[in-house]
């Protein structure tokens, strides 16, 4: 197992997106200090996506402009398309997203694209990236199961990241969008993955919608993944995956870890902490196991 976890903490974008209420410009910013005063060094900002259609971050260049990124916090930014990235880049993004998924079905329903427009589309951002040296990481979502095309086979998902790796991408978080993978499924494409991508650069996104979250997670620790996705009390969802239920909790992730004896340099406490005026805002309690045990 590695002896120390990079934790990318994604509550104040994916957490926050498929939320009915919207959250203030100010409260979400407070919510992104605090959770870098945890320890937290990777902080998914906002995501450049059309007011339109995620109008509960519509305010993403005010965000993104009041932060400071430096050698010791990052702040990436989700970017859908050219257009997203020229207002990221306006903003002064650093560090980007860009994603994709391993369904035809989910790519069109959630961008309308396919999976190879919007390979193409990726490969033209990141050339922009490239050139202002913006680092990039890459989203690949449905990993293991589709809710419109069942089983992914994992070959697929292996062809798709080395493409997005040999286009330029630093690293690339594999998304068990739906929640519904098992152990197994994540080894075989943890396994098939690695063929074409160096360990380190292979991040793991999991929502928790079967509970198997932790234990996904504890299978790609011992694989040798030292990123993982989380989201603080658990918040999140994405909105073009029927059933789909919130990302892991940060806090349960934190409590994993420390007790594998794994270096995070997070306070657990400090990110509960971060949760609560958010989850009062939205009107709703923690999903995370660890928060609720010492509430």
């Amino acid at each position: 197992m590695p002896k120390a976890v990079n934790i990318i903490e994604v509550a104040p974008r994916d957490g926050l997106q498929n939320e009915k209420i919207i959250i203030s410009t100010e409260m979400k910013l407070e919510f992104i200090q605090q959770l870098k005063e945890s320890g937290i060094q990777t902080i998914e900002a906002t995501s450049f996506v059309s007011p339109k259609k995620i109008p509960q971050l519509q305010d993403h260049k005010d965000v993104l402009s009041a932060l400071t990124p430096n050698h010791d916090i990052r702040y990436p930014v989700l970017v859908p398309n050219m257009i997203g990235m020229e207002a990221a880049i306006d903003a002064g993004a650093q560090d980007i997203a860009v994603f994709t998924a391993a369904s035809n079905t989910f790519s069109q329903k959630n961008t309308g694209f396919t999976i190879e427009q919007s390979l193409n589309q990726i490969k033209d951002i990141i050339k922009i990236a490239k050139s202002r040296k913006i680092n990039v990481r890459a989203y690949i979502s449905c990993i293991t199961h589709c809710a419109f095309e069942g089983k992914i086979n994992p070959v697929s998902v292996a062809e798709i990241a080395q493409q997005l790796y040999l286009l330029g991408a630093d690293s690339i978080s594999l998304g068990d969008t739906n929640g519904r993978a098992t152990p197994n499924n994540i080894l075989e494409v943890l396994s098939a993955v690695s063929k074409y991508i160096p360990i380190y650069a292979i991040a793991l996104h999991c929502h928790n919608t079967y509970g198997q979250a932790i234990a996904n997670i504890y299978a790609a620790l011992e694989f040798g993944v030292s990123t993982f996705d989380s989201s603080a009390a658990g918040l999140g969802g994405c909105p073009f995956a029927p059933g789909a239920s919130g990302n892991v909790a940060t806090e349960d992730l934190i409590y994993l870890l420390e007790g594998l004896g794994i270096n995070t340099n997070i306070n657990m406490e400090q990110v509960i902490a971060a949760s609560r005026p958010i989850l009062k805002a939205l009107n709703k309690q923690s999903s995370s196991s660890v928060n609720r045990a010492l509430s």
